[in-house]
């Protein structure tokens, strides 16, 4: 049990503004403390003050604290880590409120208290993830997709609302506020957590659900994605078990040259660590270059973390963070003591002064006047291509072998192209032509440089007499009310809207593939034509079936980008030589002559981003819009569910569940559900867009009386586990080794038919037949969606062997009680002649140990060892109670 912090001793008084407080003096350790990177002083400040010997252990300490040392060992050491808060969006978040809902009912029925089911730990939830780009290029598609979106929504919101007057511990913003890593930026993040005089002062720490988590790191608080299990555990007041990460230190030095953006420099450097290799990893930036980054631009680098595959991408805190601070209204005496309270503990950075450095794992570095123009695609974010060379880049994509870089177009089709109508006037388009052109997503939404770059980019461009062309989807929808103050004041929305770019809408869209539908004239020209389309997007993801079904090829780019190549309306273009358009009298234009300087840019940023704007947006940001207010949300701790709701569903994972421990059962004869190569996502796993009109979710919602315009989207519907066990790999363009062609498809094995994987997993569980699926590298990459786990698990697989997972994936596995195995180094299912098509013995003994080789065997003969991931004691722990969720119900009604 529990007992006394043995670190008391290290707790001292902290006087600012006349207050006393008390904090844990990290810096009287000595030199070894101050050789610390400044992201392990921060998991090292955690384990201190959370100290009892029973959940974060004097070991887990002293671990931290040697971390130079152990972070070099070939074995990686555990710690537990007891983050500050919990972060969720609507999409990962309902998801958590319609478990801990369950997780009540499941306690009052072992006889325990269901109010005691709460977050202990503070929980905030923002509602960005429901909106979509249904209208645009009018003064009313703002309202007119909020309107829809209540429509759509009135349930989910109606459980949220519910959640809120529920359960304590927890705030929920409310939609129509922005997306929820601009608004933690701007408003939740505390940078230090402070209560009343003589209380304990501590850094903020964060977990969320969202793996762009990573985000608040711009602002040196030490954050990253967890699974939705995971989070719901750290809620209920549990410990991260987590691996001591090594820290890639990232110099940054030089100045950017006067025409680059942010947008960049992130993609450069994601290109960069990706081909460095940092997945697990921490990176913490330093040198003289950071200084130069503001705020936003720091979190753009830090948001794409999980693009280039690190946990968290930190900027320590120093005098330009106190100063953003400042300049969002956060109050004068809040700054003062975080200011007081790091330069005590030694976590306030200076970056200019050349100060003693940390030690690191390694160092990297990057010059950043070696930066260029830049976008990513067509399909991964760290494909960074140069501007310079996009045209020649796209043209090689269509021919070469279909993969990340290539569409396997054969000669006669490269110079395709096919004639719509659209609005009465016809138009052509051809491989490379821009159908979706989006100023979206929490990256660059965030960033006052882009934005008003794009803004006056659109100026310049509707000076020249520059247009885009009527039938190119465009839309802007800011990350938060405070991005539309200042392109108003700064007078660059009449040119924004005159291109096509009004607001849309303030949540996340085309980035999370809320794109909304395109016209069907122009689906019909791509389709009978097999174009590959593109869409262009200011977003962090661009994997394949993301934005839009037909657009096949996605560049993630600058808002600046997004609406030059929306201007030349195809991304087969060499801006250097080729003008975007003419003007009135015949003379081109060329993409120079209408972009601003770094200079420019900032000279408005500095007049128009002021504090007023933060005060006037964040005053009013919990009482929401009159919709929100008028919804009449059930009473009561237990929620009344509904057998006839499609959006809101008790989950069966706590369906007869005792006090005891479940008896494991062996898996032997298992079949193959699907046979997949390398990086599989979260995405092909389980899709957050539209629901296929063939597809098992919509055969479901039809029987139910639902029309296809009814249908919503998945991520909307992630709190119906029927909904998201039969939209379970449903993604179209999902590749399974069993069929020829990508689809949502699979083969079951006894008879070979081709069926629905869902359809397939049904035809299983009737034969009692135990599943598996037999994957490449990186299984599980992209965002941490928890169904990407919870719906294998209704589909009935009980193990996933692959060459490598995802770490938030890997995890949730674990949290579902699906166990993680991987091909031991150098052998995959091919190099093992392994077709898939074989019955799988895997041979788990009753006393398993962390990382240890099991053995698995065929029905062909075929024997070989995997490594059985469960990394820590507490994934045993969690697999043994069929899961975290399971573990946390029974602990709590003991």
């Amino acid at each position: 049990m529990a007992g006394t912090n043995p670190f008391n001793n290290l707790l001292k008084t902290l006087e600012v503004n006349g207050k006393q407080y008390k904090y844990f003096d990290l810096a009287a350790l000595g030199e070894q403390y101050n050789r610390l990177p400044y992201s392990i002083r921060a998991l090292l400040e955690s384990a201190v003050r959370n100290c009892d010997n029973f959940q974060v252990t004097k070991g887990d300490v002293e671990n931290i604290f040697n971390w130079e040392q152990n972070q070099a060992k070939e074995d990686a050491i555990e710690v537990a880590f007891k983050p500050a808060r919990v972060i969720l969006q609507d999409f990962t978040g309902v998801p958590a409120v319609v478990d801990f809902a369950a997780m009540r009912d499941a306690v009052k029925s072992l006889g325990g208290d269901p109010e005691k089911i709460n977050p202990i730990c503070p929980a905030d939830l923002v509602i960005d993830h429901s909106v979509q780009v249904d209208f645009v290029r009018s003064s009313d598609a703002l309202q007119k997709n909020q309107d829809l979106e209540f429509e759509r929504n009135k349930e989910r919101f109606m459980f949220l609302k519910w959640g809120a007057k529920a359960f304590n511990n927890m705030l929920i913003v409310p939609p129509g506020s922005g997306i929820v890593h601009q608004v933690n930026l701007e408003y939740l993040a505390r940078v230090v957590f402070s209560g009343q005089e003589d209380s304990v002062l501590y850094p903020d720490t964060v977990v969320g659900t969202d793996s762009h988590t990573t985000m608040i790191n711009g602002l040196g608080v030490l954050g990253w994605g967890v699974g939705g299990i995971e989070a719901e555990a750290v809620m209920l007041g549990q410990a991260i078990s987590m691996l001591l990460p090594q820290v890639v230190g990232y110099r940054l030095h030089g100045s950017l040259g006067p025409y680059i953006t942010s947008t960049d420099l992130v993609l450069t450097i994601t290109k960069h660590l990706r081909q460095l290799g940092v997945v697990g990893k921490f990176v913490e930036f330093y040198g003289p270059g950071v200084a130069a980054l503001s705020i936003a631009d720091r979190a753009t680098i830090a948001n794409m973390c999980p693009e280039y595959g690190a946990t968290v991408g930190f900027f320590p805190v120093d005098k330009y963070s106190l100063k953003y601070l400042r300049q969002t209204n956060r109050p004068e005496d809040q700054v003062k003591m975080i200011e007081a309270y790091l330069q005590a503990t030694g976590q306030l950075r200076d970056y200019e002064s050349g100060e003693f450095e940390p030690i690191f794992s390694q160092s990297v570095g990057l010059d950043l006047s070696t930066v260029v123009s830049s976008v990513s695609g067509p399909k991964r974010p760290n494909d960074r291509v140069s501007v310079s060379e996009m045209k020649d880049d796209f043209n090689k994509c269509l021919s070469n072998k279909v993969g990340f870089k290539g569409f396997g177009l054969p000669n006669n089709k490269l110079n395709t192209t096919a004639k719509f109508m659209h609005n009465g006037k016809q138009y052509s388009i051809g491989h490379g032509s821009v159908i979706i052109a989006a100023i979206t997503s929490c990256t660059n939404t965030s960033n006052p440089s882009v934005m008003l770059g794009a803004g006056l980019l659109a100026k310049n461009a509707v000076a020249a007499g520059l247009t885009v062309a009527p039938y190119i989807k465009t839309s802007l929808s800011p990350g938060s009310g405070v991005v539309t103050y200042y392109l108003k004041e700064s007078g660059v929305i009449p040119a924004l809207e005159k291109l096509g770019f009004d607001i849309v809408g303030y949540g996340c869209m085309t980035c999370i593939g809320n794109s909304g539908s395109i016209d069907e004239n122009i689906v019909n020209a791509i389709e009978s034509n097999d174009l590959v389309c593109c869409g262009v997007l200011s977003g962090n993801r661009n994997f394949e079936g993301r934005i839009h079904p037909n657009t096949r090829a996605n560049y993630l780019a600058s808002p600046l980008l997004v609406l030059a190549y929306a201007i030349a309306g195809t991304v087969d273009i060499d801006f250097e030589v080729e003008p975007l358009g003419k003007k009135p009298d015949g003379s081109p234009v060329f993409l120079r002559d209408i972009w601003p300087t770094r200079a420019d840019i900032q000279t408005v940023e500095q007049k128009h981003v002021i504090p007023a704007m933060f005060q006037e947006v964040y005053a009013k940001i919990e009482t929401g819009s009159a919709s929100w207010q008028s919804l009449n949300a059930p009473a009561g701790q237990l929620y009344p569910w509904s057998n006839e709701s499609t959006y809101i569903k008790r989950p069966p994972f706590f369906d007869g569940m005792t006090k005891d421990l479940p008896i494991s059962k062996p898996i032997n004869g298992a079949k193959v559900l699907l046979f997949l190569g390398d990086s599989v996502t979260t995405d092909h796993i389980s899709p957050a867009g539209s629901i296929g009109r063939t597809s098992p979710a919509a055969r479901f919602l039809a029987q139910r009386g639902l029309s296809p315009r009814e249908f919503n989207s998945y991520g909307s519907r992630r709190g119906n586990d029927a909904i998201m066990a039969r939209g379970t790999f449903a993604n179209i363009r999902l590749v399974n080794k069993f069929l020829g062609k990508p689809g949502p498809r699979t083969m079951y094995l006894p008879t070979n038919e081709e069926m629905d994987v869902f359809d397939c997993a049904e035809r299983y569980a009737r034969d009692n037949t135990s599943l598996i699926l037999i994957c490449g590298k990186d299984y599980g990459s992209g965002s941490s969606r928890d169904w990407a786990a919870k719906g294998p698990y209704l589909l009935g697989v009980r193990a996933v062997i692959a060459e490598s997972f995802e770490r938030i994936h890997r995890s949730n596995l674990v949290g579902m009680g699906i166990v993680p195995l991987q091909f031991l180094e150098g052998q995959n299912a091919e190099t093992l002649g392994l077709t898939g098509k074989e019955d799988y013995n895997i041979h788990l003994s009753t006393d398993l140990k962390p990382g240890q080789n099991v053995q698995v065997t065929t029905n062909t003969g075929k024997q070989f060892d995997v490594v059985l991931r469960f990394d820590t004691e507490v994934d045993l722990l969690y697999y043994k109670n069929g899961g975290i969720l399971n573990y946390m119900v029974r602990k709590i009604a003991a």
